[in-house]
């Protein structure tokens, strides 16, 4: 198997990044870690695990998950959230790789938690996501938001990635208001025009599409958390955008 650098950025993750580092390290040699001038002491434990932490103001998703690929000794890369484990079966899976052909990237499935809970209801679950890939032919969009990587060919792997997305359901509400904050900003910066309509027709959009395309209206409390929560980020999302604007107008 080549040599394997892996990625994460942060942001105040002192309580999850040790055991982030721990899991990349059990199939990449080297760990850089870029922090987005976290405020505790994130920093400090990733070098106590044996990181190379880059200090870089927040650049938006794809752009900071990229700052660190050109720092990395090796052209294989293995990028996880903070809050993310390779499970047992993608550990054994990526050792098994061969990785001798570059315009090749792997995807895993995510497992994704609330608590102890694991959710699989309305899209949850497999929900696919490109980890591996060789920077000389692929890597991520330059989108500040949800970006992705891009490769001229994805092989799934069938392996699982575990995902540590929400504590709690007060987490989950907590979080959310976290990222539609970083998804509005993400949208101006962009250049989307605020819209007195888009935050209503984008909520209820999701709630169709949670609830009837991905099945939710028939998978129990799960399928209707998910259908709920995932409205109320698309709604607040684009009246924060709407709010930015409106604060950038007052004299």
């Amino acid at each position: 198997m080549n040599p394997i650098t892996g990625i994460v950025i942060t942001l105040n993750e002192e309580t999850r990044i040790g055991d982030c580092i721990d899991s990349l390290k059990t199939v990449c040699d080297e760990v850089i870690v870029v922090d987005s001038l976290s405020q505790d002491d994130t920093a400090r434990v990733a070098q106590g695990k044996g990181a190379t932490v880059l200090l870089q103001t927040y650049l938006g998703d794809g752009p900071q998950k990229a700052f660190g690929v050109p720092h990395a000794r090796h052209d294989w890369i293995l990028a996880l959230d903070a809050d993310e484990r390779l499970d047992d079966d993608a550990i054994l899976a990526i050792r098994h790789l061969s990785l001798d052909n570059p315009s090749v990237a792997y995807s895993f499935r995510r497992r994704n938690f609330c608590g102890n809970h694991w959710i699989k209801a309305a899209g949850f679950y497999p929900d696919e996501v490109v980890r591996l890939y060789n920077r000389t032919t692929s890597g991520y969009l330059p989108k500040k938001a949800h970006s992705s990587v891009e490769a001229p060919k994805v092989e799934s792997t069938d392996a699982h990635i575990r995902h540590f997305t929400y504590e709690n359901l007060s987490h989950w509400i907590q979080r959310i208001d976290q990222l539609s904050t970083r998804d509005a900003w993400a949208m101006k910066e962009k250049g989307v025009s605020p819209s007195v309509f888009r935050p209503t027709l984008h909520a209820m959009s999701a709630m169709v599409r949670k609830l009837v395309l991905k099945g939710g209206l028939l998978q129990g409390s799960d399928g209707l958390t998910v259908a709920m929560t995932t409205a109320f980020h698309a709604y607040m999302k684009y009246a924060k955008l709407n709010e930015l604007h409106e604060n950038e107008r007052q004299p």
